[in-house]
């Protein structure tokens, strides 16, 4: 099993409509890839580890497949779709990271 996560860096003034990420977004993205991605969850980031502290992310989405082929497969095609999408949501270019799930 694989994870790729999609973090978006906390930055002063910049933008990120969690509502519509996680009710318009997210919706949009797990309807497209179909029985693909077996799972999503969305992070809000709360604060860093010192008390009083920003995030180090506002949000970060978690999206499980199979192998990186079964990403690149469902996921590559519709990308341009997925990023269109961006604007009304945030400002933030995401961090991607794809990591193979130990536990």
């Amino acid at each position: 099993m694989i994870k790729v996560t999609a973090m978006y860096p906390y930055g002063e003034g910049k933008k990120f409509d969690l509502d519509y990420y996680c009710n318009v977004h997210i919706p949009m993205v797990q309807t497209t890839l179909g029985t693909a991605c077996k799972g999503i969850s969305v992070d809000a980031g709360l604060g860093g580890g010192a008390p009083g502290s920003k995030p180090a992310f506002v949000a970060m989405a978690h999206l499980l497949f199979d192998s990186i082929e079964a990403f690149q497969g469902s996921f590559v095609p519709h990308a341009g779709k997925f990023a269109s999408d961006g604007p009304n949501y945030t400002d933030i270019t995401p961090v991607v990271q794809i990591s193979e799930v130990k536990l």
